[in-house]
This record gives structure tokens, C-alpha cells and sequence, in this order.
């Protein structure tokens, strides 16, 4: 519940920072701007909401691991992917689409700090804790924060104990450690793709790299 919080509000804190000029600067998601990540993070939050608020009584199907599913990764014509860039448009200036995400995701952190970490909760028809949901969240949230500054040297990065525990699960989800080398953000990176390894990153990996990248979705 914790790590939520923290990797949600330095999220949302980054957001705020970013200048409005940045919002039409590349973001490290394929084919998406700055401001179209955004408008998806609109929808995560708006996400966050209607599954704290749909519980469930039979017992849990997956936890904040096998939450995940290892997909194929984003090539932009998913119809959902090629409808946010339209709608992040709609908005217009940067400053309306701040104000949304920064309604809608107060009410999401507010959500999730008063939410029974035991309790259950349904969404993507499985089963699982609200304990299990936000943690599993705290991945969706870093490699997010990555993608906004992708491109955003300036900008201030997911903090340490979000990067760890993001690593942590992808690890379990890939069912292999990353090499002791590699930094917890360019474990991140190279693991799902967003970033190629250098040779020495790539002789580190060895078999483990025919299995990646790790898109989750």
C-alpha cells in the first residue's frame, strides 16, 4: 500500500512539473507523445477507482504476479493505443489535461489509502486482495514514470524503493533474475523492451535474453 502511494505520487508529481512544452516531446511508450501517456494515465487512475469499488466474495485468482500477462509488445494499431493520442488531443492545452489527471488521480491515491489491503476486489474478470491490486500497480506506475521522462533528462525519475520493488516483481513474472550488474531502472528498461542492451548488458544476460522483451499488459 505503501509503495503505491509513493510511486503514484511521485508520478503525479512529475506530471505537474512537466512543462507544457514538453507535452509534445516523444515519450518513451511507441508512438505516443508526452501528453498522450498522460491520457492514459487518466484512464489508469480512472481504472484504480472502478476496481476499488467493485468487490468480490469468492476467493482469489490471481495475485500481483500472475496479475499480469506477458503480451506482445504495443505496435500502436491496438484501437484503445491508436484512440488515446485522439483523445489526449481533445484537450487541447496541457493545462486542462494536468487539471484531469490531477483530479482523477487524487481520488485514486485517496481510494487506495483508505482501501482494506485484505479485502477483494474484481477486475479483468479475476479475483484478487486490493493488497495484491496496488502492488501489482506499482509496476504499471514505474515503468510509466520512465516513459515520461524518457525523453525529459531534467525531469526526476520513480523513486529508489518503486524502481526495487518494480524489478522484484518483474523478475517473479519472468521467473529469472536480472544480472547483480544491471541498475534496477536499466533492469526496467531492458527487460521490457524500452531500452537495447549494449553488448556487455547482452553477454551478462545470455540465455535469458532469447526471452525478452517482457511486455506485460
Amino acid at each position: 500500500m505503501d509503495l503505491f502511494s509513493r510511486s503514484w505520487t511521485a508520478l503525479r508529481t512529475a506530471v505537474a512539473e512537466t512543462p507544457d512544452e514538453d507535452f509534445d516531446r516523444p515519450s518513451g511508450c511507441t508512438g505516443w507523445l508526452v501528453r498522450d501517456l498522460v491520457c492514459h494515465l487518466v484512464i489508469g487512475a480512472q481504472d484504480v477507482l472502478i476496481t476499488l469499488v467493485t468487490p468480490a466474495e469468492s476467493e482469489p485468482t490471481v495475485d500481483a504476479v500472475t496479475y499480469w500477462d506477458l503480451v506482445e509488445p504495443p505496435t500502436g494499431e491496438d484501437p484503445l493505443d491508436a484512440l488515446i493520442p485522439r483523445l489526449a488531443a481533445a484537450y487541447g492545452e496541457p493545462r486542462w489535461l494536468k487539471f484531469h489527471f490531477d483530479d482523477v488521480g487524487s481520488a485514486a491515491g485517496r481510494a487506495a489509502g483508505l482501501a482494506d489491503p485484505a479485502a477483494r476486489v474484481s477486475t479483468r474478470d479475476e479475483v484478487l486482495t486490493v493488497g495484491d491490486f496496488l502492488s501489482a500497480y506499482v509496476l504499471e506506475w514505474t515503468l510509466h514514470h520512465l516513459d515520461l521522462i524518457a525523453h525529459l533528462p531534467s525531469a526526476a525519475g520513480p523513486p529508489a524503493e518503486s524502481l526495487a520493488a518494480a524489478r522484484a516483481l518483474l523478475e517473479k513474472i519472468a521467473g529469472t533474475p536480472f544480472p547483480a550488474s544491471f541498475s534496477d531502472e536499466d533492469a526496467l528498461l531492458i527487460g521490457t523492451g524500452r531500452r537495447t542492451p549494449t553488448d556487455a548488458e547482452g553477454a551478462a544476460l545470455g540465455a535469458f535474453a532469447a526471452g525478452l522483451p517482457l511486455s506485460v499488459g
